[in-house]
């Protein structure tokens, strides 16, 4: 299952989507982002996630045009902003979406955030729906949606969510969340993994990281894969970008997996999806 960069989760529709990924939140469109994502490519990732908010499609498009990888090994996400919930604006924000990135299809789309002061979701999930079903995509999902945001989905709509993207770190593990979405052949993937870099110097982890002559992060990546959650650490240092990946040498033992997991305190760094509410 985790044998190198390339190694898969099947997504219940069959689509294959890669363990890792290279995120580019708060990446600068430009320069930064284009050597960013080339600096993933040729180390060997060949998933990119992106959103519509970062400001950088074009730069990620760019990238993903310059390298040598053939389009059908890559796996590109993006998501719809919240401005842009309801039905026919997710559409026009897709095509938006496209344009900048350069493509002729979408591997993953996302609803970013639920936005229930909006209580669209269940509308933009419908466009999304329209997507899958034209061809243009060939996975949806969502992202920061909690249990009850999933039900409403699943109760309202033809189909369920193939992938929900949230905060996970071993300080917010959302194990409930976790197991809701195992039993629904949700895959869950991590943004902030490594907490923006919070969880670097936690003691416990720093012991483990010593224990297998690995870094903090490394230790902290191979843990969200051993859980079964996909993950995309964001950096625009190449050799961290290599670094981050390099964890396909060793396997975390149940017992430092089990101390990892004894971090958790529920606690979320970020906003809590029922209260966000930025347009």
């Amino acid at each position: 299952m985790l044998k190198n960069l390339q190694s898969t989760t099947t997504l219940y529709n069959g689509v294959e989507m890669p363990w890792i990924g290279l995120g580019v939140f708060k990446v600068q469109d430009g320069e930064e982002v284009v050597s960013s994502v080339k600096a993933a490519l040729e180390v060997g990732y060949r998933s990119i996630d992106t959103a519509a908010i970062y400001g950088n499609e074009d730069g990620v498009g760019r990238a993903i045009a310059e390298s040598n990888v053939p389009r059908e090994e890559l796996f590109i996400t993006t998501k719809v902003w919240n401005a842009h919930h309801g039905f026919d604006s997710t559409l026009a924000a897709f095509d938006e979406s496209m344009e900048k990135l350069g493509l002729d299809y979408l591997d993953l789309y996302l609803i970013h955030w639920p936005l229930p002061s909006k209580g669209q979701y269940v509308e933009t999930w419908k466009a999304l729906e329209k997507l899958y079903k034209d061809g243009r995509v060939r996975a949806i999902g969502v992202s920061n949606f909690k249990i009850h945001h999933l039900e409403s989905i699943m109760a309202n709509c033809e189909i369920k969510p193939m992938v929900n993207q949230v905060e996970y770190h071993p300080r917010f593990n959302q194990k409930e969340l976790h197991d809701f979405c195992r039993k629904n052949e949700i895959q869950l993937e991590a943004w902030s993994p490594l907490m923006q870099g919070g969880l670097l110097n936690e003691s416990a982890l720093v012991e483990i990281a010593n224990k297998y002559n690995k870094s903090t992060a490394q230790i902290i990546i191979r843990w969200d894969l051993q859980t079964g959650v996909v993950t995309i650490p964001k950096s625009t240092k190449p050799h961290r970008i290599a670094e981050n990946v390099d964890i396909f040498d060793f396997e975390l033992s149940q017992e430092d997996m089990d101390k990892i997991n004894a971090l958790n305190q529920d606690k979320r760094m970020f906003a809590d999806p029922d209260e966000f509410n930025k347009i």
